[in-house]
């Protein structure tokens, strides 16, 4: 078992834990006896090591995971929703804990991820109740004397692929229903933000999964993630992250003919009518591209705002994004905290100055602030002004930024809404009734918030289309994408079979 934190917060340059592997139950070395840093965002210095696993380590633990699935699938649907449920009452008691090792670990606000962690047993308790309230159907049948029915059955070991930007909140999500819906697991987490993934296991462990069930491998993805996700013993791959990444999950699940999900980027609208509550919809902005860094797959990115309301509504935005006040996430008062990895540093300020250079106009923000500590911090930024076929207006920044355009009116908004690769998210703000639904009806996402943003239960499924991706995790449908439907056919006729050489 790993180490757990000696103190809620150690020394800066302190490396106060080092992981291990967790296959089969028990925790392991890597095969390769090697080990990654772990950095802490807010002073980019390491604070703990991850193992770097290997090809030999995926197969050990796909192999836990494959001997354990016979037990698990075949475990009353009733007793596996038990241990769910059991377990989210002890992950609820351990969230404050983690959401320190998380926010150590990837830079969120310590009050997010509390909130957030508080919040996640619900995915576990919400799984838990559906595990034995799904099957199959009785079906009508245009031939007499035959009856026939469905089943849904698991679909054997899942991997499970998880970003640096949420990493409890991507986990849970995934596996609540492969679990519930009777699957094992092997998690790969980002080589990034590993730490929470593995201070869960001896929570699991406590709940009453059998060893083998779930598995974490850490490590590179172009090492531990290829491996996994082109294992020809992996029946199901759910991964989240960027689309350059989902190209190479596309290729490698091409060989082993792995059933896929996809929750990727985005590049959300958020569409504001002159009749508008602005005071609502400026927080609304405020909170779905400033919070969390930015670093949100569903961040509201892009501005659409009626020609009548940009002035007013670009004021209050302003004015917010220059007080937020970026800082320590550990700090009660701080609001927009570093960036998870430097290299997403270094990113969006390419974005930012290339939209700069395009005749941009930065109207606050656009730098490191002067005094980060050497920390990963980007100031809230709003851009206005850009080329609308420029890369930074077209494509995710996945940071503080957020870009302004205008409309003239609905047929204008919905064009510009839509003129984009990818579809996870959208934002309506108006008080027309009949507008919002129209709008609800023809944007083309996966999810649309009227007058509200950056919403999420685990009873409503979440997904996307285009770059975006495909599938949905949430809700029922969630929960029978990692399952397969069996048909069957019974003959009641006590007649012999008439020709079989004709089919029926």
């Amino acid at each position: 078992m790993p180490n757990r934190p000696a103190t809620a917060d150690p020394p800066e340059d302190a490396v106060t834990q080092r992981y291990e592997l967790h296959i089969g139950g028990s925790w392991t070395p890597p095969s390769s006896g090697e080990y990654l840093d772990s950095y802490d965002p807010s002073s980019g210095r390491p604070w703990a090591t991850i193992p770097r696993g290997s090809a030999a380590d995926v197969d050990a633990a796909v192999s836990a995971a494959k001997e354990a699935f016979a037990g698990w699938s075949e475990m009353l649907a009733r007793d596996r929703g038990r241990i769910l449920q059991r377990f989210a009452a002890i992950f609820a008691d351990e969230a404050e804990r983690l959401a320190r090792i998380e926010s150590r670990d990837n830079g969120k606000l310590l009050r997010e991820t509390t909130t957030l962690i508080r919040y996640l047993p619900e995915y576990f308790d919400y799984y838990g109740g559906l595990a034995d309230k799904f099957g199959g159907e009785t079906l009508p049948v245009d031939k007499p004397d035959l009856f026939s029915y469905t089943l849904r059955e698991p679909l054997g070991v899942v991997a499970a692929v998880t970003p640096w930007n949420s990493p409890l909140y991507l986990i849970s999500t995934k596996l609540a229903p492969a679990l519930a819906a009777g699957n094992t697991v092997v998690l790969k987490p980002s080589e990034h933000a590993s730490a929470t993934a593995l201070e869960l296991m001896p929570l699991l462990e406590q709940a009453g999964f059998p060893p083998g069930v779930i598995n974490v491998v850490t490590g590179l993805g172009n090492e531990v993630g290829a491996s996994l996700t082109g294992h020809p013993d992996v029946a199901r791959v759910a991964f989240t992250g960027g689309a350059r990444s989902a190209e190479a999950v596309v290729r490698q699940t091409a060989g082993n003919f792995a059933r896929l999900s996809l929750e990727l980027g985005g590049k959300s609208p958020q569409i504001v009518f002159a009749d508008a509550d602005l005071d609502s919809a400026a927080s609304g902005i405020v909170a779905g591209v400033f919070a969390a860094s930015g670093q949100s797959c569903v961040a509201g990115s892009r501005l659409l705002i009626h020609r009548d309301a940009y002035d007013p509504l670009m004021e209050r935005v302003v004015e917010r994004a220059k007080s937020i006040r970026v800082g320590d996430p550990f700090d009660p008062q701080t609001e927009v905290g570093p960036l998870a990895i430097e290299a997403q540093l270094d990113e969006v300020e390419r974005m930012v100055a290339t939209a700069k250079g395009g005749g941009g106009a930065v109207l606050t923000g656009g730098a490191r602030p002067q005094d980060h500590g050497g920390g990963w911090y980007y100031t809230p930024t709003v851009l206005a002004n850009l080329d609308p076929q420029s890369e930074p207006a077209r494509e995710e920044i996945f940071g503080p930024v957020v870009s302004a355009f205008t409309f003239e009116d609905e047929d204008q908004a919905l064009r510009l809404a839509n003129d984009t690769r990818y579809g996870l998210a959208a934002g309506i703000w108006t008080r027309d009734l009949q507008r919002a639904h129209r709008l609800v009806r023809a944007v083309r996402s996966g999810i649309v918030w009227v007058n509200t943003y950056r919403m999420g239960s685990p009873a409503i499924p979440f997904g996307g289309r285009g770059r975006s991706g495909y599938g949905v995790e949430g809700g029922v449908e969630g929960l029978l994408e990692y399952t397969q439907t069996k048909s069957v056919w019974i003959n009641t006729s006590s007649e012999p079979m008439p020709d079989p050489f004709v089919m029926r």
